[in-house]
């Protein structure tokens, strides 16, 4: 691999998961860019899109993916572990308390309750993006565990 891994999240309201990714989650705008449909097309990607970078502070990108000429209207289905493919993206936080206490109000939603469980040393949280994608956030410095939380 020569550069940080990326990987692309197709949305039906880019600005909405801009500002929950970039607010929330702490990722930057590196770029935006318009692929045409005759590279869209040709690529397998079905016509048209609009792409914008997103670089994750700890290196890597999460690329939003919005296409014009066939969009999406369905949410993404509910995660189940037994689903085969991607389940889930991880990032590694500072402050898991800090960043579970916006997103309620960023309109994801907690996959389990407690909200915060301790696993291998490290605090965990899962939760539901805004389009239904399931984010899992990692404290690696475990620490105490407060309401609403678990061991």
């Amino acid at each position: 691999m020569t550069l940080p891994f990326e990987v692309g999240v197709v949305v039906r309201d880019l600005a909405l998961m801009e500002r929950f990714y970039c607010d929330v989650i702490g990722c930057r705008v590196e770029r935006r860019s318009r692929v045409p449909g005759s590279v869209g097309g040709p690529a397998g990607l079905g016509g048209e899109l609009v792409v914008v970078w997103l670089r994750v502070p700890s290196g890597g990108c999460v690329k939003l993916i919005l296409p014009r000429s066939a969009p999406v209207s369905a949410p993404a289905a509910p995660w189940s572990a037994g689903r085969p493919g991607l389940s889930y993206l991880t990032f590694h936080v500072d402050d898991l308390d800090a960043v579970v206490a916006e997103l309620p109000a960023a309109g994801a939603r907690p996959l389990s309750d407690p909200l915060v469980v301790r696993a291998h040393g490290r605090r965990i949280s899962f939760w539901v993006d805004p389009e239904g994608n399931v984010v899992e956030l990692v404290d690696g410095r475990g620490g105490h565990l407060g309401p609403g939380h678990s061991n």
